[in-house]
This record gives structure tokens, C-alpha cells and sequence, in this order.
């Protein structure tokens, strides 16, 4: 993943006020060619730089209102092998090994309080997953944003 730089910023700024803008306006708004702006963009999502579009989506929209983490511990002999399984759950939308105690972190989605028992047993039924322990969020305070972080030049 590549840094991003203050053309890329600014693109990614005017993305955010309006995420379905055609490259074409995005270039005369900002000012650049319309090959940079497609190029940078390609290259953003090459780099892993951009987020797929489908992060927009609310998963609430899709049924799946409840969401939560779900902490587990790994025999650590099986850890490619659980995450290959945890990739293979749909209501796991990303996974993160944190430092602590906390060998694996993922946030998941579920359909009501008892899908999501469903989903933690899934996910504790996992190969090399040992133990897992579930806190379901009761609402968003903060959704999550990198705004502020574009406009910021470090």
C-alpha cells in the first residue's frame, strides 16, 4: 500500500462529497486531467490504498441490523486455517489480529440476537478457533469516517 499523497487526497475529499461522481466531473471540479484522476484512482485501488465500493453499503440495508465483535483465541498451529474459515463467513466483514490477549478480533453483522449466536457459533466452530466471547454493539455513536484524516497534511 502506497501513501497517499495531496493529489490523491483531494481527490478522495471530493469522492467523499459525492461518491458517484463520473471521473470526468471529478477532473474539472479538481482541476486535473481526466487521466490523472482515472490513473490515481486505478492505482489507489491497485494499492489497496481505496476500499472496495461495497464498504458503503449499510449492512442494515441488507437485513443484518445487529452488529458486534467477536474476540477469539487460536491454537496458534491453525491459524492460517482459521482465517481461510473466517474468510469463508459472510457475516465476518473484517478480521484483526490485535496485540494482548486477543489472538483474533472480527466484527461481525447479524440478522437479530439469535443469528448472532448463530454467527459466533459458526465462527467458534472454526478450525484452530478454541474459545471466542461476543459483544454485541447497541448503537453507533461514531460511524466510520476518514474525512478528517484526508483534509489533514501530515
Amino acid at each position: 500500500m502506497r501513501e497517499l499523497d495531496a493529489i490523491d487526497r483531494r481527490i478522495l475529499l471530493a469522492l467523499d462529497d459525492d461518491p458517484r461522481a463520473p471521473v470526468m466531473a471529478l477532473a474539472q471540479k479538481l482541476g486535473l486531467a481526466r487521466g490523472t484522476v482515472q490513473a490515481r484512482l486505478e492505482r489507489m485501488l491497485a494499492s489497496g490504498s481505496l476500499r472496495p465500493n461495497s464498504t458503503r453499503i449499510v449492512p442494515a440495508a441488507l437485513g443484518r441490523a445487529v452488529l458486534a465483535s467477536v474476540s477469539a483465541e487460536l491454537d496458534q498451529s491453525k491459524l492460517n486455517e482459521a482465517i481461510e474459515a473466517l474468510r469463508s463467513i459472510p457475516e465476518v466483514l473484517e478480521c484483526h489480529a490485535p496485540a494482548g490477549d486477543t489472538d483474533l478480533l472480527c466484527r461481525v453483522v447479524a440478522r437479530s440476537p439469535d443469528d448472532l449466536y448463530r454467527v459466533s457459533e459458526v465462527i467458534r466452530l472454526c478450525p484452530g478457533i478454541l474459545r471466542t466471547s461476543t459483544s454485541m454493539y447497541l448503537r453507533e455513536v461514531i460511524p466510520y469516517r476518514t474525512t478528517g484524516l484526508l483534509a489533514t497534511e501530515e
